[in-house]
């Protein structure tokens, strides 16, 4: 896999992957930015969000569960005293919406994400963050 980040001037860079999609992703007013895009470290954690999110509906998917939404809200929490300021703790918790989900399968997705699938988080994990998953089932029948 490869990618290439380009400088824009100021505190703006362009990145774009091996499969040919772009992301900008700029700074804050006060370190030079113009807030064109998420910052590096918000990328990063939407990356971690993406990975799981793909694994859990992949998974449901092949669990035959009627899934008509995901949605992984993340939070974080920085090392913000000191350089680096490194994340500490993620926790991811996915909202899934479908058509009678059994919630032993959405679990399991879940789990299997956290402790098999997901790169990311499994990468950060090891380097010492503190990641955490939760989930809750919406039923989309009205």
């Amino acid at each position: 896999m490869k990618a290439v980040v380009q400088w824009q001037g100021e505190a703006c860079f362009q990145a774009e992957s091996e499969s040919g999609h772009t992301v900008v992703m700029d700074g804050p007013p006060d370190h030079g930015g113009h807030n064109r895009g998420p910052r590096p470290m918000e990328t990063l954690l939407i990356g971690v969000g993406g990975c799981s999110s793909f694994d859990v509906v992949h998974i449901l998917g092949k669990s035959r569960q009627d899934v008509t939404d995901c949605r992984c809200e993340i939070s974080a929490e920085r090392a913000d005293d000191q350089v680096p300021a490194v994340f500490t703790k993620i926790h991811l918790h996915f909202v899934v919406s479908g058509n009678n989900l059994k919630e032993a399968q959405v679990k399991r997705a879940v789990e299997l994400s956290a402790e098999k699938y997901c790169s990311a988080s499994i990468m950060l994990a090891r380097g010492g963050v503190d990641i955490t998953h939760s989930y809750s089932i919406e039923d989309s029948q009205p």
